[in-house]
């Protein structure tokens, strides 16, 4: 049991507590015969206080006790089981010291159930780790030429006067496309018309010389153009990716960012390169607008051909409106 006294000049304030009940009692200081003291509490005269006065604190109350004897039963149950645990391995441990040809046996806790191996995960290998994809070697007394590592042809003859006139034809500026950033490039198909033109379908092709190299955001091989037999330019290409399932087709940008690197030395779109060229072509074909995403309120500067506009997630916007 205990008491609580609040005691004061004019009054006195006294609470009891035992396990279920509250009793309290309050006295005022009016003269009392005898020796006792005026400012002490008379003895109890009303009936203590249940629990039961006050049905919402009282089911509060019985949740607490509940919750508290629920985690006293399992702070019981994990001592007990943690105590028993200890016990068993040091158990195992003197038998293990004792005989060590006896095997130590393996929890049940511990043991999994074997897993069947996936047939088609293990067929597929790691695309971070690179990809086993080098390049065949040829035999010394096979008659093809092996342009992993051959130069054949290499500036032995000009090309005919007709293909000559398809490679180096002036670009159309209809055909020149404007990055966001302002750089302008032709895209990757129309150097393959252009090579199909000039050599015919079939008669060129890009020959790797090496193995794809992987990197932790990047995907990099070498190339070498060939055309009609001949080697022609040797360039490396490179592209990004964001995850590993983009791989595949950070593969295939760089074959194509190779390619166009590759036909610089064949003059094909040679003018985007030029200096003086790409000055004059931003001015007459290229403007800047000031656009703002839709959804993030983003404000930026792009660069569009004139003839183009501003698509979504943007909206063409004024600058500092």
């Amino acid at each position: 049991m205990a008491t609580l006294t609040f005691q004061r000049a004019s009054w006195c304030l006294q609470i009891s507590r035992t396990s279920r009940i509250f009793a309290v009692s309050f006295t005022t200081a009016l003269p009392r015969r005898g020796n006792r003291s005026r400012h002490l509490p008379r003895e109890p005269t009303q009936q203590p206080l249940h629990e039961s006065s006050n049905p919402l604190r009282s089911h509060r109350q019985h949740e607490s006790s509940t919750r508290r004897s629920t985690r006293h039963s399992e702070a019981r149950r994990a001592f007990t089981t943690t105590n028993f645990y200890r016990a068993q391995q040091q158990e195992e441990q003197s038998a293990t010291a004792s005989s060590p040809s006896t095997s130590k046996p393996t929890p049940l806790s511990s043991q999994q159930p074997p897993q069947s191996p996936d047939p088609l995960s293990a067929d597929l290998p790691d695309l971070t780790a690179g990809l086993k994809d080098q390049s065949l070697t040829l035999d010394e007394n096979e008659t093809q030429v092996d342009w992993t590592r051959s130069f054949h042809g290499l500036s032995s003859e000009a090309f005919s006067p007709e293909a000559a006139k398809a490679l180096l034809a002036p670009i159309d500026p209809d055909e020149i496309e404007v990055k966001p950033d302002g750089i302008i490039y032709l895209p990757e198909i129309k150097y393959r018309r252009i090579l199909n033109e000039a050599f015919g379908p079939g008669g060129w092709g890009l020959a790797p010389r090496g193995e794809t190299i992987v990197t932790a955001k990047a995907v990099t091989r070498e190339y070498a153009l060939v055309a009609l037999g001949r080697l022609v330019s040797v360039a490396r290409g490179e592209q990004d990716y964001f995850s590993p399932e983009g791989i595949p087709t950070a593969v295939e940008g760089c074959k194509s960012t190779a390619l166009r690197r590759c036909c610089k030395d064949l003059g094909i779109a040679s003018e985007l390169w030029d200096p003086r060229f790409i000055r004059k072509f931003t001015a007459a074909h290229v403007k800047e607008v000031f656009v703002e995403h839709m959804v993030t309120k983003k404000r930026r500067k792009l660069y569009l051909r004139k003839d183009d506009f501003v698509r979504y997630p943007f909206r063409e916007t004024k600058y500092g409106s």
